[in-house]
């Protein structure tokens, strides 16, 4: 620090770094007991004491002693005691959290890992919120078997990104096997500081299928409902499909290899109306096909917790809420390319190598 004075009536101009400067600017410091308010912190890294004569100097003498201290508490160790776990500790609990599983359970608890490891229960939740480690969760994962994967991702997403001029591309599937539930209680509604509250306990009515066309470039939906799940009925859908789309557009369907998707009559018809060019995602791969996402939506909104006295008030519900969507279709954004989702895979393969898969 470099102090400057042309004599004693004249501000005294501390020259600073500009690190310093930040420090003094952001806490206060005290010159004899009492905050000092006759310094400015100037934007050109220097302390200005306005005061005069002795006071001038006291404020030097204060800044100088405020940064001696500043830099003795950075550079020496925090306070406290000694950390108690050491790094083998560590290291031994997150190895056998990884690597082994506990006598007669199939995961790891606190008590147990406490109990092994020799350290409390609240240490070992510390070490496990570090490593992000969760032994009490669990989550499910499928690969394709399709020896054809790469062939059909490359084909279906090309469509997403690129679909043909002068044709509509059709996600298509069904869901089949929608039951009507109905409580066997009425409902209790939300109030302030309880949530809407409904018996466990229900009542099965009969069931419906759906069968959904999600158009993939504007968003709308031809989606008929029918009470049994077979290629009759698939038949009568991809007539109602050939009849709503203008003729002069090609139909790309983009559906999964359900049986009843290739029967010799389904084959048959298609063959018959030769504007209709049928993409199967890979086997396994139902997350490739956007229409899941719409059956999601449909599930989250209407039906899951939804309460049906029959079937004909359920499939009523299900035609209300369709309408509702085409009066204003979203179609998805498709983001990852299939190079993209390739690679993803591979990465995950690379992972799991060696684990008997």
């Amino acid at each position: 620090m470099q102090i400057q004075a042309e004599h004693a009536t004249t501000p005294l101009v501390c020259t600073i770094s500009h690190a310093d400067c930040t420090l003094l600017a952001s806490r206060p410091w005290r010159c004899r007991g009492r905050f000092h308010s006759g310094a400015a912190v100037r934007a050109d890294d220097r302390v200005v004491c306005r005061g005069r004569g002795q006071a001038a100097l006291w404020a030097v003498r204060a800044i100088r002693a405020s940064l001696a201290s500043m830099a003795m508490l950075s550079e020496a160790s925090r306070p406290g005691r000694p950390p108690t776990i050491g790094v083998d500790q560590v290291e031994a609990v997150v190895i056998a959290t990884l690597e082994e599983v506990p006598k007669n359970a199939t995961h790891w608890s606190r008590k147990s890992m406490a109990e092994h490891s020799g350290l409390s229960k609240s240490t070992v939740g510390r070490i496990w919120r570090k490593f992000q480690l969760k032994p009490h969760l669990t989550d499910t994962f499928k690969l394709s078997t399709d020896p054809f994967f790469v062939d059909k991702v490359y084909d279906v997403v090309g469509l997403y990104f690129n679909p043909p001029e002068g044709a509509v591309a059709l996600s298509v599937d069904e869901k089949s096997q929608i039951q009507a539930l109905d409580r066997s209680r009425p409902v209790l509604p939300m109030m302030p500081a309880m949530p809407e509250r409904r018996t466990h306990d229900y009542v099965r009515h009969e069931l419906t299928t759906l069968f959904a066309a999600f158009d993939v470039a504007a968003g709308e939906v031809i989606s008929p409902l029918h009470r049994r799940h077979r290629a009759a009925e698939f038949k009568k859908f991809l007539i109602r499909i050939d009849k709503e789309v203008p003729g002069h557009l090609q139909i790309h369907l983009i559906c999964d290899n359900y049986g009843t998707h290739k029967t010799p009559a389904i084959r048959t018809w298609l063959s018959k109306h030769p504007r209709f060019h049928v993409h199967f995602t890979p086997t396994g791969s139902s997350w490739i096909n956007q229409v899941e996402r719409w059956f999601g939506f449909l599930a989250d909104q209407k039906i899951r917790r939804g309460a049906h006295k029959n079937v004909q008030v359920l499939e009523a519900d299900i035609r209300a809420w369709i309408k509702d969507w085409n009066a204003d279709p979203k179609p998805f954004v498709w983001t990852k390319s299939a190079e993209e989702i390739l690679e993803s895979l591979a990465h995950f393969c690379r992972w799991i190598s060696g684990a008997g898969h």
